[in-house]
């Protein structure tokens, strides 16, 4: 009956702590986990081994005893279920494991920005970069130039916040022999790169 009465607490006391993102035990039994999420780990029998664990980009995590858990795309059960079978052998009675999500990925940590690419690149068209990214980097998301490029004439255009367009020439010749010429402006959502075709003899 005290076992009983324990098990409820603990229980209640780990369901208040979840941040928001993925509240209530309803809730966390139909969730899925991912990289990136956080988990507190709870074991009745022996409190050495609670701890709070973050699910690794390859979607593990490792504990005492229990070694390395494959998490991802399981659910806060099914943890509790591989934990507990996972330590058992050390325990003269089995484990009672709680497992309790505190924690939930950013799906999406930094935004992205959407660069149009027009004209004689490699890969034209819709370029997805992140935030923060500048154009010799959208360069390379691009694929570079194609053979009848004029890189000396690349266009940078944009439309400012008042609807004006301004329109940037950058010489990516200079750019590569590491002169300053616009290769580090910062990309924001929207933007437009033109790669003009090479003129006869140019």
């Amino acid at each position: 009956m005290i076992r009983i009465v324990i098990v409820a607490l603990v229980a209640a006391v780990m369901s208040l702590s979840i941040p928001g993102a993925v509240p209530g035990a309803e809730a966390q039994s139909a969730y899925r986990l991912q990289p990136g999420d956080t988990l507190r780990i709870e074991v009745l029998e022996d409190g050495t081994l609670n701890r709070d664990v973050l699910i690794s980009p390859d979607g593990r995590f490792s504990m005492p005893l229990a070694g390395v858990v494959n998490a991802a795309g399981r659910s806060i059960e099914q943890i509790e279920q591989i934990v507990a079978q996972r330590i058992a052998p050390g325990f003269a009675v089995e484990p009672t494991v709680f497992v309790a999500l505190t924690g939930v990925a950013d799906a999406d940590p930094r935004d992205t920005i959407f660069v149009h690419v027009i004209g004689q690149a490699n890969q034209p068209g819709i370029v997805e970069v992140q935030e923060g990214s500048t154009l010799l980097q959208a360069f390379a998301a691009m694929g570079g130039f194609n053979r009848f490029a004029a890189t000396r004439r690349v266009q940078l255009r944009r439309v400012d916040s008042a609807g004006v367009e301004r329109v940037f020439t950058i010489n990516y010749r200079e750019v590569e022999r590491g002169a300053i010429g616009g290769g580090t402006i910062r990309l924001i959502d929207g933007d437009v790169i033109i790669v003009p075709e090479r003129r006869l003899f140019e």
